[in-house]
């Protein structure tokens, strides 16, 4: 019987570290911690195997993906205000 290897990483390309970048502003910086706290808040409570149910190409993916319907739908929407 032999083992299978699993590669799943849920954070890969995430930045998780609680300090600064150096061309990071202050309020991209807290956006990042606040979004941080919500990931890891989400992967502690539906644990690993849930996470990686819920995304399984990796939660970064899932990030940009929802900013560009936010982008999408925000165009629609000022479009419809003209």
């Amino acid at each position: 019987m032999t083992k299978t290897v699993d590669n799943y990483s849920a954070f890969n390309e995430v930045n998780l570290s609680n300090a600064r970048s150096e061309n990071e502003s202050y309020e991209d910086y807290k956006k990042r911690q606040k979004q941080n706290s919500e990931i890891i808040k989400l992967y502690k409570t539906v644990g690993r195997d849930g996470f990686k149910e819920m995304f399984p190409n990796g939660i970064i993916e899932a990030i940009k993906n929802s900013e560009k319907e936010a982008e999408k739908t925000n165009a629609e929407t000022l479009g419809e205000a003209k």
